[in-house]
């Protein structure tokens, strides 16, 4: 069985200080890959010397939308230059998150049309973050998928039915994070069981939100792994089929990984 956590924090503090450490640890539990996410400018180096020393490590660039007060000049241009590196293969993460407000909201909008642009013109697939934004989220990402040239994922998804939906027809992954396996998420967890088997991901968004059964833990990677095993069980399907099907999905939504697999 082979899995793939499609966005972590490697250089978070509580997994950068013990990194070898805890991808090994992975790698003993089936997880062949990891996604490891940008969510400021100055980390973009340190985050792709990460993939640089690791051949299953691949890295992002982006800034996330409680950081945009703190970017108010990036643009495309700096994430293009950016993404120029064998080792990154998405733009983000980025979008909205309206729940916390730590950036202006204009400003979260700015940022997120700078990376569907570099998105666009790099080829990479996005990372979207979406808190309390729903019908902005939609709105957007209706209008660059009519643009053409733009895919993605909506990451850690906690959103509502309605909000699946509408990423999915717009050619968007899904991406379930160990809330699935929260007692009070009973709403995601209807939406995991019809979520097309062809546009799900898995990821832990590590170091936090640990699953169950590791719940008040500081979240590693290998923890992908009880969650595919949980949202497996939600769909009635060998844990071996949900491990092939977001494996083989990572691989063709993140295509610029696909030769380096």
């Amino acid at each position: 069985m082979r899995l793939i956590d499609s966005h972590c924090h490697l250089n978070y503090e509580g997994l950068v200080e013990r990194q070898d450490e805890v991808l090994d640890s992975a790698r003993e539990r089936g997880i062949a890959g990891f996604l490891n996410i940008s969510t400021r400018q100055r980390e973009w180096a340190d985050i792709i010397s990460v993939a640089d020393r690791n051949a299953d490590v691949w890295a992002s660039v982006g800034v996330h939308p409680h950081e945009a007060d703190a970017h108010p000049d990036l643009g495309a241009a700096a994430l293009v230059e950016g993404a120029d590196h064998a080792r990154v293969i998405a733009i983000g993460e980025c979008g909205l998150d309206y729940y916390y407000d730590k950036s202006d909201r204009d400003a979260q909008r700015e940022r997120f049309e700078a990376h569907i642009d570099a998105a666009r013109q790099t080829g990479l697939p996005l990372v979207v973050h979406t808190r309390d934004a729903e019908d902005d989220t939609a709105e957007i990402l209706s209008r660059a998928v009519k643009e053409k040239g733009v895919t993605g994922v909506l990451h850690c998804f906690t959103g509502s039915a309605d909000l699946a939906r509408k990423g999915l027809d717009l050619g968007f992954y899904i991406s379930l994070s160990g809330i699935v396996t929260f007692k009070n998420a009973r709403e995601l967890q209807d939406t995991a069981k019809w979520l097309p088997a062809e546009q799900i991901l898995v990821e832990t968004d590590s170091p936090f939100l640990a699953p169950v059964p590791h719940r008040g833990q500081k979240c590693e990677p290998a923890f992908v792994a009880d969650t595919a095993a949980f949202v497996a069980q939600l769909r009635g399907e060998p844990i071996e089929a949900l491990a092939e099907n977001t494996t083989a999905n990572f691989f063709r939504l993140f295509n610029k990984a696909a030769g380096e697999a």
